[in-house]
């Protein structure tokens, strides 16, 4: 039998999980390659044989994207698998259009072939796009189940972009652990705020030893999603945010539309500060492509630490890194608390340097706030240069980490927090009823498994 060759697509998260499920073992295929994208820094590096499996004793490479034609033509691929997320439909298919032009098959693949299935039961927390408010909500969810009596333990969606062999399976429990695995800014505003609240996190890169470890801690699992992906395990209560920030996102970006018509329970955040038009809009749009699911509106309300360091004052803002990049966003939670406090925003753009100036070359619609990129030390030195070099009175720093914690610069920082709250009224939903309804279901062996035959 001819074995297919194959590249995958990827941003160094679901394309390694994609190889690790369907091609690690598979005699009949080879994997030549890996592609990377969105994430800087992550190609030029091998996916290591003690990762690859016996079939690759020299481990995979890794190539930036912008050669995939090239490597398709020199390697005689046949299949390209597309396996990274929060991409625009007509991006998915101008990749598409690559890769058919080279002579390879485009290919998309879906639940049953790469989730998990967990003993435990399973709520996984996932978006439409990058920066709906995920987070947030897996704090609000994983505390009601403590509340409940549970024990649960989160499982984040991969951001492997260091040495990838010390990255295959992480546990976080203590701010020690973050200093010992060299977590970047990005790794730092998921892990950070759990383990604040005394939650124990687990990541890396091959999910399965991942789960199982997970599995001897809790009860429960929670997906904690990245970007718009779905879930790498399958899931019993199935979680999808929306953003009215964004109308129309929902149902135009890939794989956030398979989310939005799989999920148990969407979660329509921000709906106060996005005009009531479009609120109506996302939720029209929700209930026509799943009109089974439970709709919940809710706000991330938003807090400040020291509010009287920023009143009136001139300020940098510095926005969560990924909402601002690949989610498209020109403001966040930092540019609302300025806003609230009738700061000035100070424009930073005059004093970038390296890839920080390229990050705003790439991503024209970002203005005059400032990406909390960090995802190796160069560009943590470059991010800390740019805020020292900045003529402002205070930083407002609306990344979830704590940034004085990294970076030790010349300016106060005032921390921006926000929290997932629901709208409350007759007859509306809640997480709490549908969380505590849940539990007991599985308390009492009444629940179901998600798994290929039990959605």
């Amino acid at each position: 039998m001819k074995k297919d060759r194959v590249i995958i697509m990827g941003a160094a998260g679901r394309d390694f999980h994609n190889f690790n499920l369907c091609f690690r073992k598979d005699a009949n295929s080879r994997v030549v390659a890996f592609t990377a994208a969105q994430i800087p820094g992550i190609e030029h590096r091998t996916y290591p044989p003690s990762l690859a499996g016996r079939h690759y004793p020299r481990g995979i490479p890794i190539h930036p994207e912008q050669e995939l034609s090239r490597l398709i033509r020199r390697h005689n691929v046949n299949k390209v698998i597309l396996a990274y997320s929060d991409l625009p439909y007509a991006e998915v298919m101008r990749k598409s259009a690559v890769v058919n032009a080279a002579g390879a098959d485009f290919v998309l693949l879906g639940p049953s072939e790469t989730m998990l299935e967990s003993k435990r039961p399973v709520v996984a927390v996932t978006a439409v796009r990058t920066g709906c408010g995920k987070s947030s909500t897996t704090r609000k969810i994983a505390g009601i189940l403590q509340d409940l009596g549970r024990r649960p333990v989160v499982v984040r969606h991969p951001m492997p972009y260091g040495d990838l062999e010390k990255q295959t399976w992480q546990r976080f429990a203590t701010y020690r652990d973050l200093d010992r695995h060299d977590c970047t800014i990005e790794e730092r505003e998921e892990y950070e705020p759990l383990i604040a609240r005394g939650f124990t996190v687990f990541a890396g890169v091959d999910y399965e030893k991942i789960l199982r470890r997970a599995e001897r801690e809790a009860d429960i699992i929670i997906w904690d999603g990245g970007n718009n992906d779905f879930p790498f395990f399958w899931p019993d209560l199935y979680v999808t945010l929306v953003d009215p920030h964004r109308p129309g996102h929902e149902i135009s970006y890939y794989p956030g539309e398979v989310n939005l018509r799989s999920a148990d329970v969407v979660i329509i955040s921000k709906v106060k500060t996005a005009k009531k038009g479009d609120v109506r809009q996302v939720e029209k749009n929700v209930r026509e492509r799943n009109p089974g699911a439970t709709v919940i509106h809710a706000e991330l309300a938003i807090t400040v630490d020291h509010p009287e360091r920023v009143e009136r004052k001139r300020v940098l803002v510095v926005e969560d890194g990924p909402t601002l990049t690949h989610g498209g966003m020109s403001y966040g939670a930092g540019t609302f608390a300025a806003r609230r406090y009738r700061s000035r925003i100070v424009d930073p753009r005059p004093c970038l340097t390296g890839s920080l100036k390229k990050v705003f070359g790439q991503y024209p619609h970002l203005g005059k706030v400032l990406p909390a990129m960090g995802y190796g030390e160069k560009q943590l030195e470059e991010l800390r240069r740019a805020i020292d070099c900045v003529r402002c009175d205070a930083v407002i720093s609306a990344t979830p980490t704590d940034l004085s914690r990294i970076i030790d610069c010349n300016k106060p920082i005032v921390r921006v927090d926000y929290k997932l709250e629901e709208l409350k009224g007759p007859g509306r939903p809640d997480l709490k009823k549908i969380l505590k309804k849940f539990a007991a279901a599985w308390k009492q062996g009444q629940g179901k498994k998600g798994g290929r035959t039990g959605r």
